[in-house]
């Protein structure tokens, strides 16, 4: 299979691409330069040995030459004179020829030379060029891990911090304050949105309490044929309301966070509440069975946990067929509800954490208000974990927490 640079560089990290673009940059430069410094060296030799000639002389002993030069060596004369005078004898012709071709030759194992180790220098320093240039982007990049971390940091639980990168007013300072403009945003909008949920439930608590006792009251007996069935329905109306503005109420705590935390046996707490749901259970011929292998404390909010608990039982009870099951286990650190019922897709799963969304298509029951385990996940994430699901094999679900 043949490789695509492109391909081979878009996949490896920005550090080892700058890093590399550093050594490849050094190695053209230098490249360049070392070829650039061979044509002129080599050019400047040449003119030099044009400028050379080879003369006879007088010499004593009848040598031929002065007797300052050992037979066998040149004289450099005029730069002018290309060529030996006309009275030189075919040896010293042959003799002026050796000493070219010994120069030549000199000047190409030169060049040779200077080209080999110079190139070899040349990727020894290319290489350390790329090592100092991965040192210098882990610099450069410093500031972009910090901001990376920080930013997985931040989620709706902690959108009060800030990036709050320091340093000289450059690209990645005006960046980092992009980031913490946009994080105020973001803060503002869900702090609105918080806000909202908290006063509107409170709002409504008072004249839906207002409302149950006038009703309890005007429509207290004796009444006439008729009335009572209204009088139920209206209280159970009444009650459903009071308990979705409790239920938001809780929803709007819970993603403000933990304010205070406490040591809670989270086993103990699964048993209340499974007790106090028996009576629901029997009703619906439901076999409840909490496990534990040893107590179970968490860190956390004592009334949010044991909502948590109470919205999973109810929700194993409620979505449930008769004759079926429910299983609450505690083991390491971990939480897990368990139900017959209705088979539920894997596909429609994550619908089931989200605010006021029920797969009635694939459930029995129609009560509700779709806030269970949507409260489950928010309270989960107030602890820092989070719950997950998924359908089981012959029907119902499995809802599993793990506490840190």
């Amino acid at each position: 299979m043949r490789l695509n640079p492109r391909t081979l560089l878009r996949g490896m990290p920005f550090r080892a691409r700058l890093a590399a673009a550093f050594c490849t940059l050094f190695l053209l430069t230098g490249a360049a330069l070392l070829a650039f410094v061979v044509l002129l060296a080599r050019y400047g030799t040449a003119q030099q040995v044009k400028g050379i000639a080879i003369t006879k002389a007088d010499a004593p002993g009848g040598s031929g030459f002065p007797g300052e030069f050992p037979s066998g060596y040149a004289r450099a004369t005029d730069p002018n004179a290309t060529r030996p005078s006309l009275d030189a004898t075919g040896d010293d012709i042959a003799l002026i020829r050796q000493i070219d071709q010994t120069v030549q030759a000199v000047q190409d194992t030169a060049l040779r030379q200077m080209v080999l180790w110079s190139a070899v220098g040349l990727l020894f320093m290319a290489l350390l060029a790329g090592l100092l240039g991965w040192w210098l982007a882990g610099r450069a990049l410093r500031p972009v891990a910090a901001m990376t971390e920080a930013t997985r940091r931040i989620s709706e639980q902690n959108l009060h911090q800030r990036l709050a990168l320091t340093g000289p007013d450059d690209e990645l300072h005006r960046l980092a304050d992009t980031f913490d403009t946009m994080l105020d945003r973001l803060e503002k909008s869900f702090e609105s949105q918080r806000r909202f949920v908290a006063n509107a439930s409170h709002e409504l608590r008072t004249p839906l309490a207002a409302q149950r006792t006038s009703l309890e009251v005007g429509l207290a007996d004796p009444l006439p044929e008729g009335l009572a069935a209204v009088r139920e329905d209206l209280l159970e109306t009444n009650r459903e309301a009071e308990q979705l503005i409790t239920a938001l109420l809780l929803l709007a705590r819970s993603d403000r966070g933990l304010e205070e935390t406490e040591t809670v046996n989270l086993s103990a707490a699964a048993m209340l509440v499974a007790a106090e749901l028996a009576p629901q259970a029997e009703e619906e011929q439901l076999d409840v069975a909490v496990t534990a292998d040893r107590p179970l404390t968490v860190l956390g909010d004592p009334v949010l946990l044991r909502h948590l608990l109470t919205n999973l039982i109810r929700n194993a009870i409620q979505y449930n067929h008769p004759g079926g099951r429910v299983r609450v286990r505690l083991e390491d650190r971990t939480l897990t509800v368990t139900n017959t019922g209705p088979t539920v897709p894997a596909d429609r799963v994550p619908d089931l954490f989200e605010p006021f969304r029920r797969l009635t298509q694939d459930r029995t029951s129609t009560t509700g208000h779709g806030l269970g385990l949507s409260l489950v996940r928010s309270i989960a994430e107030a602890h820092g974990t989070r719950a997950t699901a998924e359908p089981g094999r012959q029907g119902g679900l499995t809802v599993t927490v793990r506490f840190p």
